[in-house]
């Protein structure tokens, strides 16, 4: 990276939501409805997953998975409407130095914290100055972090769940974005699921809430500038698949065991009606 090693996203090359399907299209809309935004006093990007049709007909639950911008500015009255959520498993996918420098304001939630960075600070000053490089990092070396992080979701009594980062938009959307897959959400409302946080975050607020600063070298990833766009995710799923045949798999691959993954289906997925 030249200069201060700082990732720019030009808007110019913003691109359209990705295309639904017509048999989706009702469902997809939810993703642009207030009722999915959690405002809560302290967070700018706190959202439920819950809602969204799975391709046997199911419907994942609502309050049941989170996911959210970083909780260090959370206030008495924002503690207060985790607690009420009933809130028990939060997974910080920050680098330790965030995490050090903004500690989670859970106290009081009755939630367990598991710190699960993943982004390592060494590693950014050698990523290139592009978004889908961050994304392709996160894929090809840190697959046995993201099975850790769906792991503490999927265990007995982990739910209601949120996964959060600093701007809850690329590690938590990629997060998300597999949890999602392997519930059995459709690509399209993956992506549209996860373009909502640049309807959530303006470029200078998320600027600053993102920034991640390598514990040496000085270097700076500026993630909040880079948008949201649809396609990114979708060809992070692909290349999930392409490395192991299904995103399950490349789950499995890296530490999370199958029962696992049924579990995680069966706490987060309402079944079609017999």
């Amino acid at each position: 990276m030249g200069g201060h090693g700082i990732v720019r996203w030009d808007s110019r090359l913003r691109p359209e939501r990705a295309p639904v399907s017509p048999r989706h299209a009702d469902e997809a809309s939810r993703t642009d409805r207030s009722s999915r935004r959690i405002p809560l006093a302290g967070t700018l990007n706190l959202r439920d997953v819950g809602g969204y049709p799975t391709s046997d007909g199911g419907t994942v639950r609502w309050r049941t998975l989170l996911r959210s911008d970083a909780l260090h500015r959370l206030d008495d009255s924002g503690r207060a409407a985790l607690a009420g959520f009933g809130l028990r498993t939060v997974v910080d996918l920050r680098t330790d130095e965030e995490a050090e420098n903004a500690p989670s304001g859970l106290h009081g939630t009755g939630a367990r914290l598991f710190h699960v960075p993943l982004i390592r600070a060494e590693a950014i000053g050698t990523l290139p100055p592009e978004l889908a490089a961050v994304y392709r990092h996160m894929i090809d070396d840190r697959g046995a972090a993201i099975a850790e992080a769906v792991g503490r979701l999927s265990a007995d009594g982990a739910l209601p769940g949120l996964i959060h980062c600093s701007a809850g938009k690329d590690r938590t959307g990629l997060v998300a974005a597999l949890v999602l897959e392997v519930i059995g959400v459709p690509d399209e409302i993956i992506a549209a699921d996860y373009a909502l946080s640049a309807e959530n975050l303006d470029a200078d607020t998320a600027q600053v809430i993102s920034q991640i600063q390598a514990i040496s070298g000085g270097h700076r990833l500026d993630l909040g500038v880079l948008g949201s766009p649809p396609e990114l995710i979708l060809a992070t799923l692909a290349r999930a698949r392409d490395q192991a045949g299904s995103v399950a798999a490349y789950l499995i691959r890296h530490g999370l065991p199958q029962p696992a993954i049924d579990s995680l289906r069966g706490a987060l997925v309402v079944p079609p009606l017999p």
